[in-house]
């Protein structure tokens, strides 16, 4: 933006030595034409350039021994519920990742040099945040204190005073346990794995890792003399973290789980990898000890039991508390949710202001305030030269102007000022409907609206999407239809969505899309129908086609909310939504309630 006006000031500084007295009429008109198209070249670069920028692969980092978290496992490749978890966010926000997984303190380190755009896995605190930017929490991760069987018991982080104790290097329990200080002996090691190993081998006392990938550590690495001491001495949100200020990457992931935990994909990949890890086996020891049970003496059979049974509580009270931390985590995840619904209809709404945008890209290649300025000048520059150019005409005949006879050149040139300066505008007119789709709803629903022009505002912005699918585009707009009342910005939604809809659904260009209006007089309704010639809807979808979430153009990116939402705009503003399809196309009827001014006076 800064360059432009420096290039405005050297072409008025060419054009004016072009235009001095030295040169003849002829050649100053052809140097004024040369110059107006050199800024053509310059904008379609910065296109591009933007373009690029856009689609290039996100580069996510993560810790390659936190399973089940992320792990490289014995194929050599990423995997676990952090990777599982970004490669359906990538999906579903139509990004392209490459996976990086390290050591932590590394994995951290990269992050803050820019060689990953993405940690996928980073407990928040607030020390953290001064440092990255969070997402909102995917998960939830209780720590615990894990020892071996014949360990002295402790029943908090106070009592490992005095002890030694094995965490993870740069983990957030590292940080917690410093920044506490409860005066234990620390150890740190490279991976959780090396933590529990050092306690496994009585070299150090206890080692507080998360009970999940401690449980997990357990069962894959066999470390049968371990048992987590004390099951949850803190709990920590587990989001994913980027550089500070990158809010753009952020919001896409955001964005992406909010999809996920809707559609149902974030339970599917939650269950795989963090369901039920922690539970401990039965072994031929515990069924030996209840079998000696049965055959001791009567006389010991009440304390047996007794014994069992204390047993049996302590586990299912362990397993209880397990349950309950889960709820917990699940009714904050619905809370989460029901915060961004709203979020999620504006994503929506968003999503498809971005195809829109896509489809005119090449609408406004050249700079529209450059247009807007320049061409009444050359307009007053073009009426002025005249009379000096008729002169010469008069006096000397016709003469070579721009490669063409002046009696010609004459006649063309007000009709080219005359196009440049339309084109400018029909830009900035497409650019002013953008703003008004993309700005977020503030106004009530009280407007007079003519539908029709409402109809017109929505074909203008997605006539470049409907000039890509079909040659045969035909509009009918009733003359002295009745208005309506309601919001003009939503009701310009529902028809964009309507209209992409119809395009979409056509198999090739020959096959043609009708929009018509009318007023129903019987029903004091206004009635707008749009038809395609597409492959049509099957009979077992229409009843569901305004269902949140369903879609079925999941493999093209579809998220199910676009008819879902247009189908609550429209009940909000007393009108109906219809679908019919018998297999050659589908037709969509919109039908508004009247406004006559009398009635509502």
């Amino acid at each position: 933006m800064e360059r432009r006006p420096l290039r405005t000031s050297r072409l008025r500084v060419t054009l004016g030595r072009l235009l001095s007295p030295p040169l003849q009429g002829s050649g100053r008109l052809l140097a004024l034409f040369v110059l107006c198209f050199l800024a053509v070249p310059t904008a379609l670069l910065a296109a591009g350039a933007a373009s690029a920028a856009h689609t290039r692969t996100v580069v996510v980092g993560g810790d390659r021994d936190y399973p089940p978290y992320e792990f490289i496992d014995r194929s050599g490749q990423p995997a676990g519920y952090n990777v599982d978890l970004t490669r359906a966010i990538a999906e579903v926000m139509g990004m392209k990742v490459e996976f990086r997984l390290g050591g932590w303190a590394e994995m951290r380190d990269a992050l803050q040099t820019g060689r990953v755009d993405v940690l996928e896995g980073m407990s928040y605190s607030e020390e953290r945040s001064r440092e990255v930017d969070f997402s909102v929490p995917h998960a939830v991760v209780n720590h615990a204190i894990f020892g071996r069987r014949d360990n002295a018991s402790v029943n908090t982080l106070e009592e490992l005073k005095g002890k030694t104790v094995a965490v993870h290097r740069g983990g957030i329990m590292h940080d917690y346990l410093t920044r506490k200080g409860v005066g234990a002996r620390l150890t740190l090691t490279e991976t959780p794995a090396d933590a529990m190993r050092l306690v496994a081998s009585g070299k150090i006392d206890y080692a507080v890792v998360a009970i999940v990938p401690g449980m997990y550590m357990i069962r894959e690495l066999k470390l049968t003399n371990l048992i987590p001491v004390v099951r949850n001495v803190a709990t920590q949100r587990y989001c994913y973290a980027v550089d500070k200020g990158n809010a753009e990457l952020l919001s896409r992931f955001n964005e992406g789980l909010a999809i996920l935990k809707k559609t149902g994909q974030y339970d599917a990949i939650h269950n795989k990898w963090l369901g039920v890890v922690d539970t401990v086996p039965i072994d031929w020891w515990t069924i030996t000890k209840y079998a000696a049970v049965v055959v001791i003496p009567l006389v010991l059979l009440l304390g047996g039991f007794a014994l069992w049974s204390r047993t049996l509580h302590r586990q299912v009270a362990l397993r209880t508390a397990d349950l309950t931390r889960e709820v917990a985590e699940r009714r904050q995840v619905e809370e989460e949710l029901r915060l961004n619904q709203q979020q999620l209809v504006q994503a929506d709404k968003m999503a498809a202001l971005g195809i829109l945008v896509s489809g005119v890209a090449h609408e406004i290649n050249n700079p529209t305030g450059i247009i807007l300025l320049e061409a009444p000048i050359l307009k007053r520059f073009h009426t002025d030269a005249t009379k000096i150019l008729e002169r010469y005409y008069e006096e000397n005949g016709d003469f070579t102007c721009g490669g063409l006879p002046y009696s010609r050149m004459r006649q063309e040139v007000p009709k080219s000022l005359a196009k440049i300066q339309d084109a400018g505008k029909r830009i900035k007119r497409i650019v002013d409907d953008l703003k008004d789709f993309a700005r977020r709803d503030t106004a009530g629903g009280n407007d007079v609206i003519d539908l029709n022009q409402a109809a017109q505002a929505a074909v203008r912005l997605v006539e470049p999407t409907i000039r890509k699918a079909t040659r045969n585009f035909s509009v009918g707009y009733r003359k002295g239809l009745p208005k309506v009342r309601g919001n003009r910005q939503r009701i310009e939604q529902v028809l964009v969505n309507l209209i992409l809809n119809a395009c979409q659904a056509l198999p090739d260009s020959e096959r043609g899309i009708e929009l018509v209006t009318w007023h129903d007089a019987f029903r004091n309704s206004v009635v707008l129908k749009l038809r395609d010639e597409g492959t049509g809807i099957a009979p077992e979808h229409l009843s569901r086609l305004t269902d949140p979430f369903f879609t079925t153009k999941q493999d093209k990116g579809g998220t199910g909310l676009g008819l879902s939402v247009s189908a609550g705009i429209v009940k909000e503003h007393g009108g109906t939504l219809e679908f019919q399809s018998d297999g050659s196309g589908t037709t969509v009827t919109l039908t508004l309630p009247a406004y006559h001014k009398e009635e509502n006076a």
